[in-house]
């Protein structure tokens, strides 16, 4: 499981240069059920992972002229502060039991896990169905930009994921970007939320295997290499939905796994 595991992680790095989201949505199930990682854990590696990765993906894109650096700080300096005030003080707060029905104890891992389910599956629908990454626009709303930031930022503080499937909504209707500027600009916020949030970790002590971690993150950017110069290509409005279906599959698996295989 641990080789599947490996190869997995190039899916990551591959979705993120493709779309510009969608590898963080991957990063937990890949760590907890094919690495046999703690949940809460897996949520540290995963900032990690997917920042890194992002970060060797916004060079490429600034490159090419992608990045929107004004649009990318207004939505992502709320969302730090999101970051920190979950990761760093409300999480500690949860205990690791939260109540039991019928001898079935609702754990806080167990919380983390269905949670992120729910929201692969939401992912899913808004990669599925078909939207107009070029509607017409007044100009950059940044207030509403800054509100979105800080939803992401609570994201990306319970679960350890970038938000992108958030993030690029937002740029394409209230930054009035196109969809490659979309995604370039989200990866650039993907990397400062998921950097801010690991780092915080690191101040609390959390454990962490760092060759395992580099190794993970090594695969994921050679998916992000293989992506990034695929997006040059392929359309990623098109490979959406595919990876849209992808996603609402194992959302659905994690949720029959944890409820009725715990």
């Amino acid at each position: 499981m641990e080789y599947f595991g490996y190869l997995a992680s190039i899916i990551i790095g591959l979705s993120l240069g493709l779309i510009g989201g969608g590898g963080s949505i991957l990063t937990i199930p890949i760590l907890v059920y094919l690495f046999k990682i703690d949940p809460k854990l897996a949520t540290s590696y995963s900032l990690f992972i997917v920042g890194i990765t992002a970060l060797s993906g916004c060079f490429s894109h600034y490159r090419m002229g992608n990045l929107k650096i004004k649009s990318a700080m207004y939505f992502a300096v709320p969302s730090v502060f999101s970051i920190l005030v979950i990761r760093e003080v409300i999480i500690l707060k949860i205990p690791n039991v939260l109540f039991t029905i019928n001898n079935f104890e609702v754990t806080k891992n167990f919380l983390i896990m269905i949670i992120f389910a729910v929201l692969m599956m939401a992912a899913s629908f808004s990669m599925i169905r078909k939207t107009n990454s070029n509607i017409e626009s007044t100009g950059t709303n940044y207030l509403h930009l800054a509100l979105i930031g800080s939803v992401v930022g609570i994201v990306t503080g319970f679960l350890g994921a970038g938000g992108g499937f958030l993030i690029i909504p937002a740029l394409l209707f209230f930054a009035n970007l196109p969809m490659k500027q979309a995604v370039g600009t989200s990866l650039l916020i993907i990397f400062i939320n998921s950097s801010i949030g690991f780092v915080g970790d690191l101040y609390i002590g959390t454990p962490i295997n760092y060759p395992f971690l580099f190794t993970i993150s090594g695969m994921a950017f050679i998916g992000m290499i293989i992506g990034t110069q695929l997006s040059k290509k392929l359309d990623g409005d098109k490979l959406k939905p595919i990876f849209g279906w992808f996603i609402l599959i194992m959302g659905i698996y994690i949720i029959i796994k944890e409820i009725l295989f715990k």
